[in-house]
């Protein structure tokens, strides 16, 4: 009994339509590279600032002074969330004219209850400064970034059954037009709430269009040139619309204007619907057997070969058929010690790799120098990282090309700990390098992975190891989150010590405590 590759072996292995395919699906993929990744432009945070009302009158010395100073990364500077009380300004700036004649340590402060101010060196705008997603808001920076991998989980669980329902093409074009129409719509969110939901929705969209795009090549593509396309094309392509982000993003500093160019570029896969056919395979499972032949036989006339006169007999489609309605349930994943290792392993590799390389990719405009040519080389190392899991894949067995990537991007990420903080190049290019190991890796997984499971449970498996992968995605926007928490708990410790020196100078010249807070209270001024 032949099975679907044996009955199109006919048509060759690459030939003029199996290049079609290969290049018009790889492009598909384009708008994936910089649809998860828009966010590290489009939330992040500008220098900011208390807003200081200009009703004040205050002279110029003590507008300089209504922002106490902190420590923030070794460095004074002013605090972003917090400013000296403005009606104890207010009053004091009546009594006394320079602001250095009076302990400002030791002045009453408050939240910035009137906003913020944010510089626009880099940014017109971005969603921190449109919704003031900043001091005791900034959770909802990294949970805006979240919201995309959320939608990225629940398209995992759909997209297979969305494409074994309703076919690889329609479901293909149908979520690129989602993720195309919902990018446009979130470019006019009127509230943060609106903007995380529809985030949501891309992110559903995005990899159900992903997803798809996978399955259709490997099945209309040679079998020998699976693992090109799985590299090589979905790799490169997807590394292309990565680097086409911070192109767009330096030309365009406002969120909404960025985020409504990148969706419109959905519009130029409209033409391809007439190129890319439906999948063969899925044809004949369905019973659409004049549809899959004639696929077939226009394949073989674009390739310029004969195909036989009968290209199916009743047998092998019924044994189609029948193979395709066999189920298994996720307990086959654990029925099995042998099973049970893999997708245990599998299961931790593929969060381990999903944490690495989104936290990383995220925390661009934390890293020494330019953001936008930071993000430019993230993306970048991405190319010789395909070519080298391609190479890899064929020059040496999966494991020790798994091994080594990942031990590359792990040792590396290591050893950063141990860089001075004053060789920020240096942390920059190892950070690149960790990218490098760390991308190799994740494209090798999805080969390796569905060669380690038998037949029957393959789907199963690599679908699971896929999911579980979403929650190290949808924890990595938290990573440099904990920076700030850091610097924030750092800041507390400055001011109290700060407060402690001021005390214990006073004191010593013979001030009381009493006399240094009066000031502080508005009647007694």
């Amino acid at each position: 009994m032949r099975d679907y590759d044996e009955i199109t072996a006919f048509l060759g292995e690459w030939g003029p339509f199996q290049k079609m395919i290969f290049f018009l699906l790889s492009v598909s993929i384009f708008p994936n590279g910089f649809c998860g990744m828009s966010i590290i432009f489009v939330a992040d945070i500008p220098e900011h600032r208390c807003l200081i009302p200009g009703n004040l009158n205050l002279s110029e010395a003590w507008l300089n002074r209504t922002i106490p100073l902190e420590q923030e990364r070794g460095k004074l500077q002013h605090s972003q969330c917090r400013r000296y009380r403005l009606d104890v300004i207010r009053n004091l700036s009546a009594t006394f004219a320079d602001p250095d004649s009076i302990n400002m340590s030791e002045v009453e402060q408050e939240p910035c209850l009137d906003g913020w101010e944010y510089s626009k060196d880099q940014y017109i705008s971005t969603i921190v400064s449109e919704w003031d997603l900043v001091c005791n808001n900034n959770w909802k920076i990294p949970f805006s970034m979240s919201t995309f991998y959320m939608g990225i989980l629940v398209g995992s669980f759909i997209s297979g059954q969305l494409s074994d329902r309703f076919g690889r093409k329609v479901v293909m074009f149908g979520t690129l037009a989602v993720q195309t129409a919902f990018g446009l719509i979130q470019a006019f969110s009127p509230n943060w709430e609106v903007f995380c939901i529809l985030n949501f929705i891309v992110g559903l969209g995005a990899i159900s269009n992903y997803v798809a795009a996978f399955v259709l090549g490997s099945e209309m593509i040679g079998k020998s040139m699976r693992v090109l396309y799985c590299t090589l094309g979905i790799g490169i392509s997807f590394a292309l619309g990565y680097m086409f982000l911070p192109f767009v993003a330096y030309f365009i500093r406002s969120w909404w204007m960025l985020l409504l160019i990148l969706s419109l570029t959905g519009l130029l896969y409209i033409p391809f619907w007439w190129f890319i056919p439906e999948s063969p395979r899925w044809l004949l499972l369905k019973g659409r057997v004049q549809e899959a032949e004639a696929i077939l036989r226009h394949a073989a006339k674009k390739n310029g070969v004969t195909p036989p006169e009968v290209l199916f007999n009743d047998l092998e489609l019924e044994d189609m058929k029948t193979k395709s309605k066999q189920s298994y349930a996720i307990i086959h994943l654990f029925k099995t010690r042998n099973i049970q290792a893999i997708t245990f392993i599998n299961v931790l590799i593929w969060m381990i790799l999903s944490f690495g390389y989104y936290g990383l990719s995220l925390n661009t405009t934390n890293l020494h120098g330019d953001d936008y040519l930071n993000c430019f080389f993230l993306a970048a190392i991405e190319v010789p990282a395909s070519v080298t899991a391609w190479l890899f894949l064929r020059s040496f067995s999966r494991r020790f090309s798994i091994s080594t990537t990942i031990f590359l991007g792990g040792s590396v990420l290591f050893f950063i700990q141990l860089i001075p903080s004053n060789l920020s190049i240096v942390t920059t290019l190892l950070v690149t390098l960790a990218k490098f190991g760390v991308a190799a890796a994740f494209t090798m997984i999805y080969i390796y992975s569905a060669e380690l499971y038998p037949t029957a449970v393959r789907n199963m498996g690599v679908g699971t190891s896929s999911t579980a992968s979403r929650f190290g995605s949808i924890i990595s926007p938290y990573i440099f989150y904990l920076e700030t928490i850091d610097q924030m708990q750092k800041m507390k410790r400055f001011k109290c010590r700060r407060n402690h020196e001021n005390q214990d100078h006073y004191y010593e010249n013979g001030t009381t405590r009493e006399n240094i807070v009066v000031f502080s209270k508005k009647e007694d001024v």
